[in-house]
């Protein structure tokens, strides 16, 4: 598949200064997820997924709570939404999805950092063709063929399991998420070294040392902006 997904986790959560950022982008996920529907996440599918993600992500109990009390004490505070495309040095393609209360901001801010790095904006459905909605789950202290029995056991279809240093990688249809997650619950194992939903390259491509270096930032820059919640692409960053 040629992501490390573990790397791609430590990566985005490893530094100090970003680590505080990690935790308040999951703040609005959670809060926006809570009003959905009950901000309980055994009656809400949408808050029990990102409740699940977050736990991967070790973020501080406090700033759940804080979140779904907010989402239970009625606030007003609205989120849209949104889904950037666009591309990058030497073909690089890039998927931006964010959740905001000022679009224009927000569009402002994503536009910029395209831009002022070597990239620029596509129109809707110009990169997300090249893209497979997947769900991806990992956990420790199983081998890949036990991973594939207890999923056969439990009637789950997926579309690859990889074995990855100290964890075993599912890809599944994101429809299947919960299936998984629950076939392992069924078999002892609750805590999960991933737990995503995310956008897989179909194709990913190598970029020569400079233009890796520039889209390297480029993805930094995105990922810091506040609004900006996940960033996806299709460049082999070799880690």
């Amino acid at each position: 598949m040629g992501r490390k997904w573990n790397n791609i986790k430590e990566k985005k959560a490893s530094k100090d200064a970003n680590t505080s950022r990690v935790y308040a982008k999951f703040g609005v996920e959670i809060y926006v997820a809570a009003r959905q529907g009950e901000p309980n996440p055994e009656s809400n599918q949408a808050l029990k997924f990102v409740l699940e993600r977050a736990k991967t992500y070790n973020v501080p109990r406090h700033i759940i709570d804080r979140a779904i009390e907010k989402a239970k004490g009625g606030s007003e505070e609205s989120y849209t939404e949104l889904r950037y495309e666009g591309f990058g040095p030497n073909g690089s393609m890039v998927i931006v999805d964010a959740l905001t209360n000022n679009v224009n901001r927000t569009a402002s801010d994503v536009r910029a950092a395209f831009g002022k790095n070597g990239g620029n904006m596509g129109v809707s459905g110009s990169v997300t063709y090249m893209f497979d909605a997947t769900a991806v789950i990992g956990v420790e202290g199983k081998t890949a063929d036990d991973v594939l029995e207890l999923l056969m056991e439990a009637d789950v279809d997926v579309r690859d399991i990889i074995e990855e240093e100290d964890s075993v990688i599912v890809y599944a249809e994101p429809d299947q998420f919960h299936a998984v997650q629950e076939a392992f619950k069924q078999a002892g194992i609750t805590d999960f070294t991933v737990a995503e939903l995310t956008m897989l390259a179909q194709n990913e491509i190598t970029l020569p040392e400079d233009g890796l270096a520039k889209f390297e930032k480029m993805i930094d820059v995105l990922e810091d902006l506040e609004d900006v919640q996940q960033v996806y692409h299709n460049v082999d960053l070799g880690e």
